[in-house]
């Protein structure tokens, strides 16, 4: 069963979402950024998963990619953008209620393209992470402390690094970089070495046109396995984990037309994590059950609005059952899938996302 699907305005050309408490009443906010718009949004969470109207902040230019949390120490998550157009990476510290300060700018690799804020160097301080399409590089920049940066230190990837997750692979208690690379297909896992040092990469095959990439323990073996959004193959890619930070061979799975970018999370409550995938070319998103061990059921399709870019999946009005939130590139807008019971989903709510 469906209800109406809310939808909200964001910035022109919004590609990235993140959904976090940015004013601290434990309600989770909604933040993207707006690539043509040079803006990031933020609607906060109003109560019952509806938003208020966006409010708009200056990021540097072509922001590409967008995270959120607390990098200065003060309990009060702040804005991380990924800015193509500028090689660097704008902070927007929060002031406070859900509002932020003038942005500060450090630069990083050719064409950053996402961004991840992890602490990989074992000082309880997030740090930041880029993909550099430019030059098929990561950038680390470690933070030295109330939310400042050391320069970045560049490590190669594999060709066109789309997008970025940080997590301990090998159970090393250090966190590791895990890179999708669009240009070939493939998986490149950057072991931390210590002190946020990484090594060369190791390189697994996954899908054609890898675009996005999750790691989660999705066969309940307490290791993280990579999953994969292959925009060329209109697959998800599932490696798990042998261990050691070693992985299987790639087993894939159907999901609608150009899948853009993947989350995984338990969305019917039996406590193994699920696939989703926003399907750019088919204006959909793609449930996969996890049906036990790490396999997966067919996939599972809603509408969304015109040529959805990125996904989250957290639970926005209370009810302690995840929704999707899809950010949508063709109508700078947002959606919001409320999640009825056991995985069934609503139909979209629109929240617009634009420069004024």
């Amino acid at each position: 069963m469906y209800y109406n699907r809310p939808s909200y305005s964001v910035g022109y050309s919004p590609l990235t979402i993140s959904v976090t408490d940015l004013n601290g009443d434990n309600k989770p906010d909604i933040v993207t950024a707006s690539y043509t718009a040079n803006t990031t949004s933020v609607l906060l969470n109003l109560g019952n998963g509806t938003f208020s109207s966006q409010v708009i902040y200056p990021t540097g230019k072509g922001p590409q990619a967008v995270a959120a949390v607390d990098i200065n120490g003060d309990n009060k998550s702040d804005i991380v953008t990924a800015n193509s157009g500028a090689n660097t990476v704008t902070l927007l510290l929060n002031i406070g209620n859900g509002t932020f300060a003038s942005p500060i700018t450090y630069p990083v690799g050719n064409y950053p393209y996402s961004v991840a804020l992890v602490d990989v160097n074992n000082d309880n301080q997030p740090d930041i992470i880029t993909t550099n399409v430019g030059t098929s590089t990561v950038s680390v920049l470690l933070n030295s402390g109330n939310g400042t940066f050391s320069p970045q230190s560049n490590y190669t990837t594999g060709n066109l690094p789309y997008s970025v997750v940080v997590v301990d692979v090998n159970n090393d208690n250090k966190s590791d970089i895990i890179t999708a690379n669009f240009g070939t297909g493939t998986v490149s896992i950057l072991r931390n070495t210590g002190n946020g040092i990484f090594a060369s990469p190791i390189t697994y095959s996954a899908g054609a046109s890898t675009y996005s990439v999750a790691a989660v323990d999705v066969n309940n073996d307490n290791k993280p396995d990579i999953i994969t959004a292959n925009g060329g193959a209109n697959t998800v890619s599932v490696l798990l984990n042998m261990g050691n930070g070693t992985f299987y061979s790639q087993i894939a799975y159907s999901t609608g037309t150009r899948p853009y970018s993947v989350a995984v999370v338990d969305v019917n409550n039996d406590n193994k994590p699920d696939i989703v995938t926003v399907n750019y070319a088919a204006s959909t998103v793609s449930i996969l059950l996890n049906t036990g061990n790490g396999i997966f059921a067919f996939p599972i399709n809603y509408a969304t609005s015109s040529n959805p870019s990125s996904v989250a999946v957290v639970d926005v009005n209370n009810d302690n059952q995840p929704d999707i939130i899809t950010v949508n590139y063709g109508t700078a807008t947002v959606n919001v899938l409320f999640n009825i019971k056991n995985g069934s989903f609503s139909s979209q709510i629109m929240y617009a996302t634009g420069s004024s």
